[in-house]
């Protein structure tokens, strides 16, 4: 459908029928809801560049400004939220906890902003569209389970094989603070995890998908997510690997429910769970913030992550590789559970 309105050439898309999350066509349907709510948008480009270029302008030019856009999304965000950042700075010895919440609010918050206003100003479309929808509860809660059994697992693994160690964190504090503290950064890892998965899965993922292909969407949003920690320290080839298994894995999560609230909660709880609950170093970051338990790497670099954390080490890859593999399956059970039910009642 076409329309013009004042100068400005506007291109709608817009499927009547919405496919439920997680029914025919599988994880990879160009017709899954994700993809559908961008399709709900109108992008805005000049008359004459569409109607001699409709393709170029379209499907080729506007997806790569968008690629180059969302990496510089982060670092205006940390400009933007730099009342709350340096604060935040201010306070990270005497107030540890509060210090790093105000941190990670202040850098991640604006990414919300800057991506509503991409979205209002190139495509005419809502924030929600990136795939806010409900319901909310349920599939939060879900993904906090999901998010808190894969990072357990791999902690289970290391400790099977002999590679974690109790250390003492010398803090001396109560167990309320502990709590209390640990609680309070989860705030800030709400709004972080949340934030980077409305970037590259809420945002790249299905402006990529509706204009290359789910398959190019998918693998380029999980290399922009890895990408993005290239200047973590200590990173190394296995944690860059990890990061787009982890970036893999969430893009298809999204895909399997049809909405962003699951891997919101999937990846608060991972980073929480890797740094507030087991003490570990979270992507490469060395937390200065209340631990529940202090562990740490005894084994081999490769197989533990080293100073990276668990996400630098094979253990974390397998148990990634895992949760991909058992969402494909889960995924296609799916498929062919509804492909029976319609053959019955055809």
């Amino acid at each position: 459908m076409r329309s013009v309105i004042g100068p400005v050439f506007v291109l709608t898309m817009k499927y009547d029928n919405v496919i439920e999350p997680g029914v025919p066509g599988g994880l990879l349907s160009p017709d899954n809801k994700i993809f559908d709510l961008a399709r709900s948008g109108r992008l805005r480009l000049p008359q004459s560049w569409l109607e001699k270029r409709p393709v170029l302008f379209g499907k080729i030019l506007y997806p790569l400004i968008v690629i180059a856009f969302a990496f510089f999304i982060p670092q205006i965000a940390v400009v933007l939220g730099l009342p709350l950042v340096i604060p935040g700075f201010n306070w990270s010895e005497s107030r540890p906890d509060l210090g790093f919440v105000l941190i990670l609010i202040g850098s991640f918050l604006p990414i919300f902003f800057l991506v509503w206003l991409w979205l209002w100003a190139a495509e005419q479309r809502p924030l929600w569209t990136t795939g806010m929808i409900p319901p909310v509860i349920k599939p939060y809660l879900r993904g906090l389970g999901i998010g808190l059994l894969l990072f357990g697992s791999a902690v289970l693994l290391l400790g099977l094989l002999g590679f974690l160690e109790v250390e003492n964190s010398g803090q001396g504090q109560s167990i309320l603070f502990t709590i209390g503290g640990s609680l309070l950064v989860l705030l800030g890892w709400m709004v972080q995890g949340a934030a980077e998965e409305v970037l590259a899965r809420g945002f790249l993922l299905p402006i990529l998908g509706t204009r290359w292909g789910p398959v190019p969407g998918v693998i380029i949003s999980s290399l922009f997510f890895s990408v993005l920690h290239l200047q973590n320290p200590n990173i190394n080839f296995i944690s860059m690997a990890n990061l787009f298994l982890f970036g893999l894995f969430t893009a298809l999560y999204a895909l399997y429910e049809g909405g962003l609230w699951g891997v919101f909660a999937i990846h608060t709880i991972w980073n929480w769970a890797q740094g507030n609950l087991f003490g570990f170093s979270v992507s490469g970051l060395d937390l200065q913030t209340s631990v529940f338990f202090d562990l740490a790497e005894a084994g081999p670099d490769w197989a533990t992550g080293g100073l990276f954390g668990p996400e630098g080490g094979v253990v974390v890859t397998l148990v990634l590789a895992g949760g991909i593999f058992g969402l494909v399956y889960l995924s296609r059970k799916k498929v062919r559970s509804f492909s029976e039910i319609t053959d019955n009642i055809i």
